[in-house]
């Protein structure tokens, strides 16, 4: 039996899964991760921080499963993606803390910069949510032999020395040609950022290096970022197929193949992943930047929750959202409108308003917010995939459907993240194929659109129309 530990480090926790043949999971482990806020729009992580909760997470996987470290054949690691960390290679200690992708310091910065340039060469656009402008802002702060990554760059490095980064990865910094998938001179010289402090770019599933995780040497074999770990971990191998991830934010991701052509207005093109020596796969993505997070502010910014698992009760609980509309533009809005000087609004208050209007109006924030998205795309789909925390409340996967006119479909194990990274792993260490995996794709739910597509297409209205204040 092949056994491969899977390390997912997102925003507010580390997941890891001990994942055996078949992508079962044996063992599972978590620790959440603290958030700092130093002033109004930046977000901090301490990143010897992140590296105790992989530890933490790993070791409590490997005991659930009832293995021990020296049993591992392979390590995948899927990241939160944009995050900058910046350390001395000598010490190999951080300088100062990483600058998480919510972060909007660079704002200002973004507005100046080139924007035909960047969106030619990497598919992306000039906003603070990418990581080339955190990077120019802690090297203009810090000194010495700087080494930067991504997390999975900083997790490679404390596992094993190694100072790598996958394809998906490198192409959410600005500072990678998505054509080449090599970083870009041009690119390079307008952030100011030496060749030297940057990681060698790799594969997504391959041999990396060899891993010391609790005592013993295991390889790693697979990386990608979060949401490209979730599309692979969702089998959404061929062009056409997509996702959605319903987590601090949304992501949303449709396999294009080998286009990496210009994509449209409002969306990013990406690397999805490259498969050893095999040509890439790119996917179109739209990101949404607070979706899981709007909840978490209703619930401690204004103590209307105990918990997100209540929001779908208090959401039944209406026959609608009686014209309350949230837009929860906290950081920003994403895709499809980069607007990061936008600001959350609620609208249609009234004196019979309760928090059952605001938690179901937050709620349908994010089925209305992934269906913008969706509508960018412009894509045909036959079914949407979802999967994350949201993706466990019925009424948004309902909702979802309502909106999309496809039927949803909802995975078995939900930290398809992970699953993403073990098999991703797996193929690279040669224990699973690609077709396999295949197989091993389990539904847990299905929801088919249910409410008339003429009460859909009103309710579309109405989130344009709050969306048009809040970017006044």
């Amino acid at each position: 039996m092949a056994l491969v530990l899977a390390i997912d480090q997102g925003t507010t926790g580390t997941t890891c899964l001990a994942v055996a043949d078949g992508l079962a999971v044996l063992g599972r482990g978590y620790r959440e991760l603290a958030q700092h806020f130093p002033q109004p729009g930046w977000v901090e992580h301490d990143a010897e921080e992140i590296w105790q909760s992989v530890l933490g997470a790993a070791g409590d996987a490997l005991a659930a499963a009832g293995a021990a470290p020296s049993e591992l054949d392979a390590i995948g690691i899927a990241n939160q993606r944009e995050t900058t960390v910046v350390w001395d290679r000598r010490s190999g200690s951080p300088v100062g803390r990483a600058i998480v992708w919510q972060d909007r310091r660079t704002a200002d910065r973004c507005a100046e910069l080139p924007y035909d340039l960047i969106r030619g060469r990497t598919g992306l656009v000039p906003d603070p949510y990418f990581s080339a402008t955190k990077l120019e802002w802690l090297l203009a702060r810090a000194s010495g032999d700087l080494a930067f990554g991504t997390v999975d760059s900083w997790l490679a490095w404390k596992l094993s020395g190694e100072h790598v980064t996958d394809v998906s990865n490198a192409s959410r910094t600005l500072l990678a040609a998505l054509a080449t998938l090599d970083w870009d001179d041009e690119l390079l010289a307008l952030f100011g950022v030496p060749r030297s402090v940057l990681p060698r770019i790799v594969s997504s599933a391959g041999p990396v290096a060899e891993a010391d995780l609790l005592g013993a040497r295991v390889p790693i074999a697979g990386i990608a970022g979060d949401q490209q770990a979730a599309l692979f971990g969702q089998a959404c191998f061929a062009p056409g197929d997509a996702k959605a991830t319903y987590g601090t934010g949304s992501f949303v991701l449709v396999n294009t193949g080998g286009d990496c052509g210009p994509p449209p207005e409002g969306l990013v093109r990406t690397a999805a992943w490259r498969i050893g020596d095999e040509a890439p796969v790119y996917a179109l993505e739209g990101s949404v930047f607070a979706t899981g997070a709007a909840l978490q502010w209703l619930r401690d910014g204004l103590g209307l929750l105990e918990s997100a698992a209540d929001a779908e009760a208090l959401a039944r609980s209406l026959p609608s959202n009686e014209g309350v509309w949230f837009v929860p533009a906290l950081t920003g809005l994403g895709s499809p409108y980069w607007r990061p000087d936008a600001r959350g609004l609620i609208a249609g208050l009234t004196r019979g308003t309760r928090r059952e209007h605001l938690v179901r109006a937050a709620l349908e924030a994010v089925a209305h917010q992934t269906q913008d998205v969706l509508d960018a795309m412009g894509a045909r789909l036959s079914v949407l995939r979802a999967d994350g925390g949201g993706a466990a409340n019925a009424f948004l996967m309902q909702l979802q459907a309502d909106l999309a006119r496809v039927p949803v479909e909802v995975p078995a194990e939900r930290e398809t993240t992970a699953l993403g990274a073990a098999a991703l792993a797996g193929v690279g260490a040669g224990l699973w194929t690609q077709a396999g995996l295949a197989e091993a794709w389990r539904r847990a739910a299905r929801y088919e659109p249910e409410l008339p597509e003429s009460e859909a297409v009103e309710q579309r209205a109405g989130w344009r129309e709050a969306v048009a204040r809040a970017l006044l």
